[in-house]
């Protein structure tokens, strides 16, 4: 269906008419920007189309055309104002890997939703709708944005994707300002950066399928085995699990053995695409097996005590209780894996234990204190209003 929406806006396909854009915009104290990308086959999602707001400006960045769009990331990180953007992981991700650094001022409407108590996480089109009364188009959700020439529905529809984000900005910024959370948000924002830069500078290699069990030893193999991984899938700008799937790394692990005829006759390691890679993938085994016992990586240890379910799931629920209390959405204060951290923590600290995360911040202030509190029996739960959708209210236990 084609899009009724006209809108005038600047291509920008050359470095230089980057260039000049980027000077142009760079007094504007808002900057809001959404990308197109496609990650489905590559290592790194490929950079397909940046669509950004600027004043009462509107342009299409082509990265197929501009053959370095470092301009525009050099911006996005100068401090001095405020760069709006939507489920901002991806956009955050090119940032850093063009400039190495997050994104300064970033405003990401979707967290800031869920901090005024809004759905979280919520699309870009329902917030929209909510907020702004209009309904996005959704003609080009599947779109091969790698092909050129695009049509104008599907740069409409790309340019959709930013031209409510000032007014969005300004309602959520205008309620977290009236709910005191300004604050909170920036921290958090913070912290999802950080958790961006982790993903892409730090071994990632804990996070393999089927590898927590595993004794140090194997899991020093399963780390270098993921290097190799990681290495190959670069070289080939493949996804590393299309290089080896997570079962297989596990599985040459767990058998631990550097000679190739053994590695090869591992059920499903007999693929063409291993016929030059087994002295590698060997190699990479022998690293592992001669890795001093001192070096080798430790599993992460458990609390001592075992946590009650019934506890857990109590103070589950009670997130969700507290999250209503203070306008927040739920999900972005904890689920029950962070209950169960702090319950362990709590219930069986040692000195070489982190804090947990719903201990620190302003996680700390609303969540941390109200849990110390309920397990000291300092705080009852009762029913407030059964019709109310967030029934449940703490107050003061009797005897404490």
């Amino acid at each position: 269906m084609t899009s009724s929406v006209t809108l005038n806006y600047q291509s920008i396909n050359t470095v230089a008419q980057l260039e000049q854009f980027c000077d142009e915009i760079a007094a504007c104290d808002r900057i809001g920007f959404d990308t197109e990308f496609v990650s489905e086959d590559t290592y790194r999602p490929l950079l397909s189309l940046i669509q950004v707001v600027a004043g009462d400006r509107l342009a299409i960045i082509d990265p197929l055309t501009v053959e370095d769009t470092t301009p525009f990331w050099n911006l996005l990180v100068e401090p001095g104002r405020t760069v709006i953007a939507h489920a901002a992981r991806e956009e955050a991700r090119f940032c850093i890997r063009f400039t190495g650094k997050p994104i300064a001022g970033l405003f990401d409407t979707q967290l800031a939703a869920g901090f005024v108590g809004m759905e979280y996480p919520s699309s870009l089109g329902t917030l929209v709708q909510r907020m702004v009364g209009k309904t996005l188009p959704k003609g080009e959700t599947r779109t091969n944005w790698m092909r050129r020439p695009l049509t104008e529905d599907q740069i409409t529809y790309a340019l959709q994707d930013v031209t409510d984000l000032f007014a969005m900005h300004d309602q959520l910024s205008a309620m977290a300002k009236k709910l005191n959370r300004e604050s909170w948000l920036e921290e958090e924002t913070g912290i999802f950066q950080q958790k961006v830069i982790d993903g892409e500078t730090r071994e990632n290699w804990r996070r393999v399928s089927g590898a927590s069990g595993l004794n140090p030893r194997k899991l020093e193999t399963v780390r270098q085995i993921w290097l190799w991984r990681e290495a190959r899938a670069k070289e080939l700008d493949r996804l590393p699990k299309r290089i080896l799937r997570d079962d297989l790394l596990v599985e040459l692990a767990r058998k631990g053995s550097s000679d190739v005829q053994k590695i090869r006759g591992i059920r499903g390691m007999e693929r063409r695409g291993f016929n030059d890679q087994y002295e590698a993938i060997a190699a990479a085994i022998q690293v592992a097996n001669d890795t001093p016992d001192e070096d080798l990586p430790r599993r992460p240890r458990g609390t001592r005590r075992a946590v009650s379910p019934m506890l857990s799931q109590f103070l589950s629920t009670s997130i969700a209780c507290i999250s209503r209390q203070h306008k927040l959405a739920p999900s972005i204060v904890g689920n029950a894996d962070d209950v169960r951290e702090l319950l362990g923590y709590e219930l069986d600290r040692r000195d070489v234990d982190n804090e947990p995360s719903l201990l620190k911040g302003w996680r700390g202030e609303i969540v941390g204190k109200t849990f110390r509190r309920i397990l000291a029996g300092e705080l009852a739960i009762r029913v407030a209003d059964v019709t109310e959708t967030q029934p449940l209210e703490f107050i003061e236990a009797e005897n404490s």
